[in-house]
């Protein structure tokens, strides 16, 4: 039985609806967000573009084998554990007995530490204007990635299935997508669990990445066109590189608990549905 009363978990779920309702909203600056990139393209050398295209397929087969972007697993099960030892947590499987809480704290806490290396990733990578933003592109995917995973097990959900990775790409598309494409994402992620039991559904879900991959680096358009400029680009690589990796951890924190949420409620609905089939 789920350690949450009902009513609390309710109470939470319709924070996390309003949560979704307020990303639907129209920004005036998502209008804006390409024109950078079409600059960029432009003007970066082709040798630079070639890279990030190789990188970028990298992070496609991160849906098929998990590929180089590990999580901090080991030490987010020991920090779990700390925080109820009574639950004798040892692996992913067993975080699902932890408090909401308790998973919530260390999603956040992943969160913060990922923003942290962002932060200075973007201050790294804003040396060198428009050469290094080439870099800083592939490497600030890559940390996103990662601290997706981190707030999965966090929740318990393990990013070694297929099926946890497809949610993970879809996070990023989420994070990353204008006002019309949230609505759409935010419907194929409700009750996600039941909708990909179905393996045609998770093959349609693996051949759209590359499109997602793509809207994530154009997203980055007006927060990194100041970036462009040499020594400046340290203040600005810094400050959007966190913003950026604050805005992810936070949708993969609200969608992970919703999926937590949901799960506990039919836990504590289903003695009830067995009775009644009982009578």
């Amino acid at each position: 039985m789920p350690i949450e009363h009902p009513d609390i978990l309710r109470k939470q779920l319709k924070e996390i609806h309003k949560w979704e309702k307020d990303q639907q909203k129209v920004w005036f600056w998502e209008k804006l967000g390409r024109l950078p990139f079409l600059i960029l393209d432009k003007l970066t050398p082709a040798f630079i573009q070639r890279k990030i295209g190789v990188i970028l397929d990298e992070i496609g087969s991160f849906i098929q084998t998990g590929g180089q972007y590990l999580t901090s697993q080991k030490h987010i099960i020991k920090q779990i554990s700390k925080k109820v030892p009574e639950a004798e947590i040892n692996d992913i499987e067993d975080i699902k007995k932890a408090p909401l809480s308790v998973m919530e704290e260390i999603s956040t806490v992943m969160g913060k530490n990922r923003s942290h290396a962002a932060t200075v990733q973007g201050a790294t990578t804003g040396i060198g204007g428009i050469l290094t933003l080439a870099i800083d592109i592939p490497a600030v995917l890559g940390l996103s990635l990662k601290t997706l995973q981190d707030i999965a097990v966090a929740y318990g959900y393990n990013p070694k299935v297929k099926k946890e990775r497809i949610f993970i790409v879809k996070c990023l598309q989420l994070a990353s997508a204008d006002v019309v494409g949230k609505k759409s994402i935010l419907q194929e992620l409700d009750n996600y669990d039941q909708k990909m039991e179905s393996h045609r559904n998770m093959l349609s879900q693996i051949q759209g990445w590359r499109e997602v991959v793509y809207s994530y680096r154009d997203s980055f358009g007006w927060k990194k066109l100041l970036q462009m400029v040499p020594i400046a680009g340290i203040l600005f690589g810094a400050i959007t590189n966190r913003a950026t990796i604050q805005e992810l951890a936070e949708t993969g924190n609200m969608l992970y608990k919703k999926r937590r949420i949901i799960e506990r409620l039919e836990q504590h609905e289903k003695p009830e549905t067995e009775i009644e089939s009982s009578e």
